[in-house]
């Protein structure tokens, strides 16, 4: 079983202070899964991955000189932001599909997929913020959603989301995202309620570094136009909310 890159690592700068993650890049499936049962419209749908997203998080790493880690293969073959034991890691369904390749798995299947996927993407972050050690003061993970869930359209525009540390998501929110034109709230459309913490709670907890995950409306993404304007309204945002921080600690 080939299972390709299954993560990327894209280095900027030498003491980088933020490191930024997008664990659902990728709509790829490896070439021995094929089709996975899926439709192509499936495949390319938000149930694959977060489009848009990494788009928005290479224009915020380039932006800030940091690293970026992100995923290299479907999240419908194993989401990296779920541990093993997650229904949602190698999920049976997701929205209004059933994954037929996922249906039914042997356990020496499911094995190689953690093994092969979601183990060397948590080492490739892992050695990167042990890298970085010095320098590194937050993570930042970069999510999209879509507009309308299983018919219900959704309001919210930018979620500001926590894990167990709260500092840095509630700050943000503090902040209020001066001059921002979108509609954002705490923990929408997802909490951690939810499972969607995992590689904040993980990576950066163990790493004493200050973290939050940001969900973008997909919508909103759509064009290379509208990723750089997210960018530019993020960046300085989170820059300005970290400065706060800083000088907090050198009080």
């Amino acid at each position: 079983m080939d299972f390709g890159k299954v993560v990327h690592t894209d280095l900027a700068g030498n003491a980088p202070v933020v490191v930024l993650v997008c664990e659902h890049a990728s709509n790829r499936i490896p070439a021995f899964l094929g089709d996975m049962g899926l439709s192509a419209e499936a495949r390319e749908s938000h149930i694959a991955w977060d489009p848009g997203a990494l788009a928005v998080a290479q224009a915020m790493a380039k932006r800030m000189s940091a690293p970026l880690v992100h995923g290299g293969v479907s999240r419908l073959v194993y989401d990296c932001n779920r541990p093993p034991e997650a229904a949602g890691a190698m999920p049976i369904r997701s929205e209004d599909y059933e994954i037929p390749a996922n249906i039914n798995m042997s356990p020496e299947q499911r094995v190689a997929r953690i093994e092969n996927v979601y183990q060397p993407f948590c080492a490739a972050l892992s050695d990167l913020i042990d890298q970085h050690s010095a320098s590194l003061r937050l993570m930042v993970t970069i999510h999209s959603f879509t507009p309308i869930y299983l018919g219900q359209k959704r309001q919210v525009e930018l979620g500001i989301l926590h894990g167990v540390d709260n500092q840095f998501a509630t700050a943000m929110m503090a902040d209020e995202a001066i001059g921002s034109p979108f509609i954002i709230r705490l923990n929408e459309p997802y909490s951690a309620a939810d499972g969607v913490a995992h590689t904040l709670d993980t990576q950066a907890l163990p790493h004493r570094l200050l973290n939050v995950m940001i969900e973008i409306r997909n919508d909103l993404i759509r064009t290379p136009k509208q990723q750089a304007e997210m960018a530019d309204c993020l960046v300085p945002w989170i820059a300005r909310v970290l400065s706060g921080f800083q000088e907090g600690a050198s009080a």
